[in-house]
């Protein structure tokens, strides 16, 4: 086992937090930039770059006295952070998802053959513009899953929950247009290309 092989910024976040968890101690950026090394494999020039991360994302807390500058976290404050920003994620999983099913009844509303289609592509650009923010939330919450995993599995359901509905509303669209062809005889390929729909328009896995 070699203590040079390359970290993760992750892992090295959850190693720099398992210090003060163990120690609930309150330390120097010097002290720490001879702790971490030696007891979690953190390279020292990198030691005040993770802890930046950490109090800016509330994990850590940070106090200048004279001098010096003074870190320390604690279980407890820890576990606050990580939940105020959980829930800052569900709320905006929420949002989301009211959201996409209200362009879902917009595009129940349409009707194939009216002169709205532009309206019919700004709702398709939205979806993707929700899917691409979804795909942010997910890479976002991924940065908290060695931290409080029960919490993140509360959070995963709700992002099945996002996917599902997103899915719901791709059913829809893959209806309308097999009523089209039925209906009026318009080959895919034209429908997909009046209506703004990508060819790799797809379920969310």
């Amino acid at each position: 086992m070699s203590k040079k092989k390359g970290l993760s910024a992750e892992e090295k976040r959850t190693r720099m937090m398992e210090i003060f968890f163990e120690t609930k101690d309150v330390f120097q950026l010097k002290d720490m930039e001879k702790i971490a090394p030696r007891e979690k494999g953190i390279t020292a020039m990198s030691v005040k770059e993770v802890l930046q991360s950490l109090v800016d994302d509330g994990m850590v807390d940070s106090e200048r006295i004279g001098t010096s500058n003074y870190f320390w976290a604690f279980p407890s404050k820890a576990l606050h952070a990580r939940k105020r920003k959980l829930e800052t994620l569900s709320t905006q999983f929420s949002e989301g998802n009211q959201k996409k099913e209200n362009l879902q009844q917009s595009i129940k509303k349409a009707k194939i053959g009216r002169q709205d289609t532009e309206e019919r592509a700004s709702f398709l650009k939205e979806l993707v513009s929700l899917q691409q923010q979804k795909e942010q939330l997910k890479a976002e919450l991924e940065k908290y899953k060695e931290c409080d995993p029960e919490v993140v599995e509360e959070i995963r359901q709700a992002n099945k929950v996002a996917k599902d509905a997103a899915n719901r509303w791709t059913d829809n669209i893959f209806a309308i247009k097999s009523w089209a062809k039925r209906k009026f005889g318009f080959e895919e390929s034209k429908i997909d290309k009046n209506f703004g729909i990508p060819e790799d328009f797809d379920y969310i896995d």
